[in-house]
C-alpha cells in the first residue's frame, strides 16, 4: 500500500492511500470543495470509494456529524490540488479529510433600555461555514440553532399591527443563514451584475425583486451544490429576535448608533439620531445574539412567504407558506435606511410585488442541512 500525507496550510490534513501495483497518475479537487464548505465547521472524516460526483452530495448532508463514512471512486476529474502518484479508473482508493475547525471569533451583543442606553453587553461566539464564490469574494453562513419561539407582537407592543397577530408559538429545525445581507460584491460574483442604486461592494444589494432573489439561490446552489433558498418568513424572525422577546433584538428601542434607518423618528424614549439617506457597508453595527448583522435596518429582505393579512392558519414547522390568493405578492422584513424605526421592530411585516425593485430591497439566504 502507498500512502502519501499532505498538510495543508488551513490545517486540513490528507492521507490518501492506492494500492502500489496500480500505476495510473490521478488528482483529485475535492480538497477544495471540503475546505470551501466544512473548514470552519466540525472535523469530517470521509471514505472515498464510489463516484465523486455522486458522492459530493452525500457529503454535504453529514455537516452535523463527526464522522462520515461515504463510498466514493475516483473516475473524476481534478484540479491538482490533491495528486496521487499511483491508482487506475477502476482502483479503489480511500481519502481520510481531517479538518480542524477554525475557532470562532467571540463578539459583544448590547441591550438598550427604552433611553437607548446601554444597560447590558455580554460577550458570544458563533458557529459558521464559509462559502467561496470565487476571485476573493466570500459567504459566511451562520448556524442557527433549532428551537421554538412565540412569532409575532403582543398587543402591548408600541406600534403593533394587526397582521403581526395573533402570537403563535412555531417550532424550527437547525439551519444556516447568511451573516449579513447578500453584499454587492457577492451579488456580482454569482449574477455577473450589480444592479444596485448605491454602489459599494460591501454594502447590501438592492434594486433586486423577488425573482432576482430567488434567481440568485438558484445560481448560487447550482454552484456550491448545495440548496440555498430565500429564508421564510418564521425563519427570518427567528434568527433575528435570537431569543428576545422585545421589539428590537437591542431590547425596547433602537438609536442609530445601532442601526441604519431614518433618525429623525424615534421609538419609546430614545432621543433622535442621524439619518444618512443610503444604505452602508454591512456588518458596521452590532449584531445579535446569533452573531447576524443588520438584521434592523439598511435594506428590506425578502422572504419566501406569500402574502397573508394576518397569522391565522400559519404554519407552526418554520416552513414557509406558500399558500394563497396572490402569489405575486411576497413578504418583506426588517425595515430600510429611510424607514421610522417601528417598522424596523423584529415582528413588522411588509409586502411587495415580486417582480417591483428598489433602492431599499435586498435580501439573505438560507441553507437546511440534509435538504
Amino acid at each position: 500500500m502507498a500512502t502519501k500525507l499532505i498538510k495543508l496550510e488551513d490545517g486540513i490534513l490528507v492521507e490518501a492511500e492506492v494500492p502500489d501495483n496500480e500505476a495510473k497518475p490521478i488528482s483529485t479537487n475535492v480538497v477544495k470543495d471540503v475546505k470551501s464548505s466544512f473548514a470552519q465547521v466540525k472535523p469530517i472524516l470521509v471514505s472515498i470509494s464510489r463516484p465523486i460526483a455522486e458522492a459530493w452530495q452525500e457529503i454535504n448532508k453529514e455537516m452535523e456529524i463527526e464522522q462520515a463514512e461515504v463510498e466514493v471512486g475516483f473516475n473524476f476529474e481534478g484540479e491538482g490540488n490533491l495528486y496521487i502518484t499511483k491508482g487506475k479508473p477502476d482502483a479503489n482508493l480511500k481519502v481520510k479529510l481531517v479538518l480542524k475547525p477554525i475557532a470562532p471569533k467571540p463578539f459583544d451583543v448590547i441591550m438598550v433600555n427604552s433611553k437607548g442606553e446601554e444597560i447590558n453587553r455580554s460577550s458570544h461566539e458563533a458557529v459558521f461555514f464559509t462559502e467561496d464564490l470565487g476571485k476573493g469574494v466570500m459567504l459566511e453562513m451562520v448556524s442557527i440553532p433549532g428551537g421554538s419561539f412565540v412569532m409575532g407582537s403582543p398587543e402591548n407592543e408600541v406600534e403593533t399591527d394587526n397582521c403581526e397577530t395573533p402570537q403563535h408559538e412555531v417550532t424550527l429545525q437547525p439551519f444556516y443563514i447568511s451573516k449579513y445581507p447578500i453584499t454587492q460584491d457577492q451579488y456580482q460574483a454569482i449574477m455577473g451584475e450589480n444592479p444596485s442604486h448605491f454602489k459599494g461592494g460591501k454594502r447590501p444589494v438592492e434594486n433586486v425583486t423577488w425573482h432576482n432573489a430567488t434567481k440568485f439561490c438558484q445560481k448560487l446552489s447550482q454552484k456550491i451544490g448545495k440548496t440555498y433558498k430565500l429564508p421564510s418568513e418564521s425563519q427570518w424572525e427567528y434568527a433575528c429576535r435570537a431569543g428576545t422577546t422585545t421589539p428590537f433584538y437591542f431590547g425596547e428601542t433602537i438609536t442609530t448608533d445601532l442601526v441604519n434607518y431614518n433618525g429623525n423618528y424615534t421609538y419609546g424614549d430614545a432621543p433622535k439620531g442621524e439619518y444618512r439617506g443610503e444604505t452602508t457597508d454591512v456588518g458596521i453595527f452590532p449584531p445579535n445574539a446569533f452573531g447576524l448583522y443588520d438584521m434592523h435596518g439598511n435594506v428590506w429582505e425578502w422572504c419566501q412567504d406569500i402574502r397573508h393579512d394576518n397569522y391565522e392558519g400559519a404554519p407552526n414547522d418554520g416552513s414557509a407558506w406558500e399558500t394563497g390568493e396572490d402569489s405575486k405578492i411576497r413578504v418583506l422584513r426588517g425595515g430600510y435606511w429611510e424607514d421610522e424605526p417601528w417598522n424596523c421592530r423584529s415582528a413588522f411585516r411588509l409586502w411587495g410585488d415580486a417582480d417591483f425593485c428598489n433602492n431599499n430591497r435586498g435580501f439573505r439566504v438560507v441553507y437546511l442541512p440534509g435538504v
